[in-house]
């Protein structure tokens, strides 16, 4: 390993005790605190999640809280934010922590990365932030600092990749293990920015960063997919009543945003001209079709493609759940793939 690389600790541990430290998940070393922000800010930058985390730690302030809520409460608690299954597998392990470790929430890597939902980064990060333990916590913001520090060209969507940057990170943590783990995946929110766009004059590690050295930051990191997403068809029909109730359905519990609500759709394009066909199994009486053009929503491994009609319906019928703009808003979860219609 270069001089360079282990020369890296001091100065993100002492960059990061000067940080400001606002952010209320970063006010204590409450392991709870620190989970639900983790699970959060995946794949979420900092300022979406900070609404979301005091909105969650106001109604749900401890273990006990999370492993009794209700699920459609909890998944209220959580809608915007994505990925649902997080929100699940966060009051799986609540319950699991309720019943097996008396309510607390464990510190130590070895027990975290047995609960459901705690992958290993988020084991680390719980560990180490909260305890010390000197266990690397290696998220993506880790993996770009690290690869243009090192100089790396190799894939970061690489298993193998990944492995060999948490080895190098396992060897150079200092004994403030914690704060350097917040340093470093700070320094890849702040200043060593995604696509190029790098604030290398702030950066505390710049001296030792081969790629600015190299002038190779646009290159670095290397990020190739392996798999293209499968693309799937969709017609999505907005159904409003004169009075504004629109029409929404509870998707089944199993696949892609399973037990969330949708709004009627089938998994195909139809044309306007074939849309009152395509209701009549609904038996929903149509005063007026709008054709509103076409949408996306991309998901990790499909990407839907949707055409969508908003259309008057002469009234509401029991094919459906009709509910008020008011209504869809603070009882039923309607992920973004539909709450974008409206």
């Amino acid at each position: 390993m270069e001089n360079n690389v282990k020369q890296i600790s001091k100065p993100i541990v002492e960059w990061y005790q000067k940080e400001d430290k606002n952010l209320l998940w970063k006010q204590d070393k409450e392991p709870y605190h620190i989970w639900i922000s983790e699970i959060m800010l995946q794949q979420t930058r900092i300022e979406a999640v900070k609404k979301y985390y005091e909105r969650f730690i106001k109604e749900l302030p401890t273990v006990y809280d999370l492993a009794k809520i209700d699920d459609e409460k909890l998944l209220k608690l959580w809608e915007g934010l994505g990925y649902y299954s997080r929100a699940r597998n966060l009051k799986k392990a609540a319950n699991i922590i309720v019943s097996e470790y008396n309510g607390i929430v464990p510190k130590q890597y070895e027990e975290l990365i047995k609960l459901p939902g705690i992958g290993e980064y988020t084991a680390g990060a719980i560990a180490s932030i909260s305890n010390n333990e000197k266990v690397p916590a290696v998220d993506g913001n880790v993996l770009r600092v690290m690869s243009r520090i090192i100089g790396s060209k190799e894939n970061i969507l690489h298993p193998e990749t990944k492995k060999k940057i948490t080895k190098i990170v396992q060897k150079i943590l200092p004994e403030e293990a914690g704060d350097f783990n917040e340093g470093i995946m700070e320094i890849g929110e702040k200043i060593c920015l995604p696509n190029g766009r790098p604030l290398c004059d702030k950066c505390p590690i710049k001296d030792f960063c081969v790629a600015n050295k190299k002038n190779m930051i646009e290159e670095i990191p290397v990020r190739i997919k392996d798999t293209k997403r499968k693309i799937q068809n969709k017609t999505v029909f907005v159904l409003y009543t004169i009075d504004g109730k629109i029409a929404i359905c509870k998707r089944k519990d199993k696949g892609i945003l399973a037990g969330l609500y949708e709004l009627p759709n089938v998994e195909e394009f139809v044309e306007e001209g074939d849309v009152r066909e395509c209701l009549k199994k609904w038996d929903i009486r149509l005063e007026k079709v709008i054709a509103k053009g076409q949408k996306k929503h991309v998901f990790t491994h499909i990407v839907w493609q949707m055409k969508y009609y908003e259309i008057v319906v002469s009234e509401a019928n029991e094919s459906f759940i009709w509910a008020s703009k008011k209504e869809l808003d603070k009882g039923y979860v309607l992920p973004t793939a539909f709450a974008k219609f409206l």
